[in-house]
């Protein structure tokens, strides 16, 4: 079934048909339903090209991956946050154009891509505290959001965002209520805003408590596994060693949890350990009972958010710019308990 033919069996025109697909505002609740439900009994899928052609848009979107010597940027949560922003790609007929550059060629790519046309909007991914990828987008004629925020720029961007401070406060608080005093952080690297608002979370919980920050009980690189395992491992070995441990990733902690096994150490008995970033496609905090206490907000969830957010700048760009903040959960599992007499 083409076009005009789902028109014919609703009685619509086309036009009114193409809009309801797209999302266009101005067509009725009712109507654009109605037109979806039609849509999927028919199994009726619009052509990319076509829409291009009825909309003078591209009908694709771009994500640029820079390939960092200092920051691996393809790992599992960015393959999560992926997922979702296509869910709603998939939906309202666009495509994902992914490319991938080197750091020192990330900024012409997006002029490139602007001045081709071939994409309709942008989603940055990994801000720093201070990027100067956000300052460019501005300058081109291309809507963009950001996943994660700079905090070193005041300028008004659209963007959504984890609360990072508040989850890594709460987490650390929980600890401390827990009777634990020697605390760890085993975090991402600290030039990134999410890293920097989560450490800036952990201390001030610390401070708030009465306990001093010891900067030998923090440590920050790139979340992997083996940097949970080197952290702790160390840190394990000091004449006072931490009773329990806060990581930035699932991928984190069970380095950490290597760490603990490797020297005799139960898990939520004698060391606690809380997570974040425990809600991952193909890596799952446990069944039934989580086996980590995590801070948890879905990446994928919030691709799909992002790319909602940018698909309706697109076609009400008077709409922006739009921002979304995220509070995560605090899931309690068998990783946590009272600190050890």
């Amino acid at each position: 079934m083409n076009l005009k033919e789902l028109a014919d069996h609703l009685g619509l025109s086309p036009t009114t048909v193409s809009r309801a697909l797209n999302g266009y505002p101005e067509v009725k609740e009712a109507t654009r339903l109605r037109v979806q439900a039609a849509a999927r009994a028919h199994n009726y899928t619009p052509n990319a090209w076509a829409k291009g052609l009825a909309t003078g848009r591209a009908m694709s979107i771009g994500h640029v991956i820079p390939v960092s010597k200092t920051h691996e940027m393809v790992n599992p949560v960015f393959g999560d946050f992926i997922t979702g922003a296509s869910e709603a790609y998939v939906k309202t007929g666009y495509d994902l154009k992914l490319t991938l550059v080197s750091d020192a060629d990330e900024a012409e790519r997006y002029r490139s891509l602007s001045a081709r046309g071939n994409i309709d909007g942008i989603i940055l991914h990994g801000p720093h505290l201070s990027d100067r990828r956000i300052e460019l987008l501005r300058t081109l004629d291309l809507p963009f959001v950001v996943h994660g925020r700079a905090s070193e720029m005041k300028m008004d961007y659209s963007w959504i965002d984890m609360n990072n401070t508040r989850a890594f406060e709460r987490a650390t608080e929980l600890l401390i209520e827990l009777g634990h005093r020697r605390i760890a952080l085993v975090n991402g690297q600290e030039h990134m805003d999410f890293a920097f608002r989560r450490r800036e979370g952990f201390v001030a919980a610390l401070i708030r408590a009465g306990i001093d920050p010891d900067p030998g009980l923090m440590r920050a690189g790139e979340m992997t596994e083996e940097l949970g395992y080197r952290a702790a491992s160390d840190m394990l070995q000091r004449p006072y060693p931490p009773t329990a441990f806060l990581a930035s990733s699932m991928v984190t902690a069970l380095g950490i949890r290597r760490a603990l096994e490797g020297r005799g150490l139960r898990l939520g008995t004698d060391v606690s350990v809380i997570t974040h970033d425990d809600d991952l496609g193909y890596l799952r905090n446990g069944t039934d009972v989580p086996i980590f206490t995590a801070t948890r907000a879905s990446v994928r969830d919030a691709g799909r958010q992002a790319a909602e957010m940018l698909l309706q700048m697109i076609r009400d760009p008077s709409c922006a710019p739009l921002q979304t903040l995220i509070e995560a959960e605090l899931i309690l599992g068998q990783s946590t308990g009272p600190a050890p007499g």
